[in-house]
């Protein structure tokens, strides 16, 4: 009986190991992969075609703050210019204040379930209070439909193709909530309220050569999808209140007292942080200047959006920062006292300065006048030229969200795809990089313990890659809430350094990478746009490579199953044998380890596996092998590791 149970056991044993493969080297290898040819508005190779064309809108934003109600009104001026080959009989503007309605369909569906995009609390949503068109010299009210936060304007006549102008004016009123999808809100602190206000005007929706108009209502985790412009915007407020803005700030000698505006050009011209208003000055009413009210103008050029904080208690500090083409842009923070303790607030700028300068230098020159870090209620979010983080962070997680939201500049904002639909182009690709900001910070200061620890552990291969999991390939309104840390952030950042460092190597990747900004920068790219530059410039076919990242939820399991020595005798060398056992395919690194100290580390390219799940191949041994390990550097997200090793039986 006993003889019979270790039998059992054995083959339970030998089961686990040489599991049954699912590969399917047929559907990895798959030569159909991409959707549609290159045509005259997208080349084959990635780039913008010849005929490329985006719509283009520039605003033009009067608003003031009321303190009392907490309500922003305004008046939004939209020049619109269709460079589409289409005559448009309507256009689509989003209203995202409308999220905050109580019969909203994010208020139906992601309020019900909670967690960070969830309202706190609901208001009257983007109240219009007139709309009027200006086309073709005559002006007149157009007939307009409001469908949750979406409006539909009509045209009279149609807006003319390859060119054709319209100016949109609409008067708009809302309540800035308390807690607005962790995107903007209010924040009470003792010395006074902080505003952070975004998506707050109407804006143009995406009209493109995809898509037509790109109409999926905001209902929390979808973030944008916009046309580029230049934003002109007032904020007219109590002038115990400091402002900070998208942009460049137009009228600084209006907004501060003369002692501020001393501060503020020297730090125009200083590498260390200079205070603008010192904590020990936000209750002194001599901080702010005497009138009542202030006008705050401020401007951007080519930019998605625009976003604006406000509040009586702000501290400020400011300080250059270094572009390489010796440019200088300013870096801003605005925070209330009670974020100032150990690593706190007071280093937002030097770590607002480090993150642009390093992004600018590795990839892509920052295009704004000023990069402003907010300190508020929201945990953490991204505009162009400004970004809001959580008032309570310090150390390696202030470090942590200021560079990640700053990151965001390169992705969307410069490179504006389209984040309702793709959390991965943004989110994974702006993870990816903050990799490369947190080594180079101060020395490596914060670099250990990153948010999602090492990703190839067996711990997070078994999260990452689980039944459970969400593909890439989903819209992030779709993807399980649970799930989007994984699947927006964290998997596509390590797909993209596994490209880097085991496929395509550094200096290829980093060519192709910087190569897709430069193509995309200020336009909208599809996933499609960026798999073919990815291959053209590094001169790769990575079909195979998307398809198990992107398209589906595969694994990878690569196993040692065999050592056998010709002719028996390790001095003629030796033969082993490995098998591909889930339907991910991946190149492969055996280290081999013989018994008299000699080391073989073999790099096995991912073609090793297009003609089935079983690959052997020889190895110049001259005495018996010890060990066999695959992946000795766990550079790869193997499901079961335990398989990777082969080591000579002990008798």
């Amino acid at each position: 009986m006993k003889k019979l149970i270790l039998s059992f056991l054995s083959l339970v044993l030998f089961l686990g190991v040489f599991a049954q493969s699912n590969y399917n080297h047929k559907e990895a290898f798959n030569p159909q992969f991409y959707p549609y040819p290159g045509n005259e508005f997208r080349s084959a190779s990635g780039e913008p075609g010849p005929k490329y064309w985006q719509n283009h809108a520039d605003y033009k934003i009067n608003s003031s703050l009321n303190t009392e109600t907490h309500t922003v009104s305004g008046n939004v001026e939209i020049a619109y210019i269709n460079n589409s080959p289409d005559n448009l009989k309507f256009l689509w503007l989003q209203l995202d204040q409308n999220i905050y309605k109580k019969d909203s369909r994010g208020s139906s569906t992601t309020t019900q379930t909670g967690g960070r995009w969830a309202n706190g609390g609901f208001t009257d949503g983007n109240v219009i209070k007139s709309i009027s068109v200006e086309f073709n010299g005559k002006s007149y009210t157009p007939k307009y439909t409001v469908t949750d936060t979406r409006m539909q304007v009509w045209m009279q006549d149609a807006l003319k193709g390859a060119g054709g102008k319209v100016k949109v004016s609409v008067q708009f009123e809302f309540t800035v909530p308390e807690y607005g999808t962790d995107r903007m809100g209010r924040l009470k602190t003792k010395n006074g309220i902080v505003y952070e206000v975004a998506q707050w005007f109407p804006r143009m929706a995406v009209y493109d050569d995809i898509q037509g108009w790109n109409t999926l209502p905001y209902i929390g985790a979808g973030e944008f999808y916009l046309e580029y412009g230049d934003v002109d915007f007032t904020i007219t407020a109590p002038s115990e209140l400091i402002i900070v803005g998208s942009g460049e700030l137009q009228n600084p000698q209006e907004c501060y007292t003369p002692e501020q505006i001393k501060r503020w050009d020297a730090a125009k011209n200083s590498d260390k942080t200079v205070m603008i208003r010192s904590d020990k000055e936000v209750t002194d009413p001599n901080s702010r200047p005497k009138q009542a009210t202030t006008t705050w103008k401020f401007k951007i050029q080519n930019t998605r959006d625009v976003a604006w904080a406000a509040s009586k208690a702000f501290v400020q500090d400011a300080a250059k920062i270094n572009l390489p083409s010796g440019k200088k842009c300013l870096a801003i923070s605005v925070y209330p006292v009670e974020s100032i303790k150990k690593d706190g607030w007071q280093r937002s700028t030097e770590f607002t300065k480090a993150s642009i300068e390093h992004y600018s230098t590795k990839w892509f020159e920052y295009p704004y006048p000023a990069a402003t870090n907010v300190a508020g209620i929201v945990g953490g979010m991204e505009y162009p030229g400004i970004v809001f983080c959580s008032h309570s962070d310090s150390g390696s997680g202030l470090w942590g969200v200021t560079d990640h939201e700053f990151g965001h500049t390169w992705f969307p904002m410069i490179v504006g795809s389209n984040e309702r639909k793709y959390a991965w182009m943004d989110e994974g690709f702006n993870t990816f990089i903050n990799g490369f900001s947190t080594e180079a910070f101060n020395k490596g200061e914060f670099k250990e313990g990153g948010f999602f620890g090492d990703p190839n552990s067996s711990f997070m291969v078994n999260y990452t890659f689980g039944e459970k999991m969400d593909g890439l390939y989903n819209a992030p309104d779709v993807i399980q809430q649970e799930n989007l840390g994984i699947v927006a952030y964290m998997k596509p950042a390590q797909m993209l350094d596994i490209l880097r460092n085991v496929v395509l190597g550094k200096e290829r990747f980093d060519a192709a990478f910087k190569e897709y900004i430069n193509r995309w920068a200020f336009k909208h790219p599809t996933p499609w746009d960026f798999f073919h530059t990815m291959e053209n410039v590094a001169g790769e076919d990575l079909s195979w490579f998307w398809r198990a990242w992107v398209l589906n939820t595969w694994k990878l399991d690569q196993a040692v199953t065999g050592v056998k020595y010709t002719e028996d005798n390790p001095e003629n060398g030796a033969n082993i044998s490995i098998e591909n056992l889930e339907q991910m395919a991946m190149p492969v690194t055996v280290l081999v380890k013989e018994a008299n100290g000699k080391e073989h580390k073999i790099d096995l390219p991912v073609e090793v596996w297009q003609r089935g799940a079983k690959w052997t191949f020889g190895v110049p041994t001259t005495s018996e092998i010890k060990d066999v390990t695959l992946d000795p550097d766990k550079m790869l997200p193997d499901w079961n590791r335990d398989n990777n090793k082969w080591k000579k039986k002990a008798f």
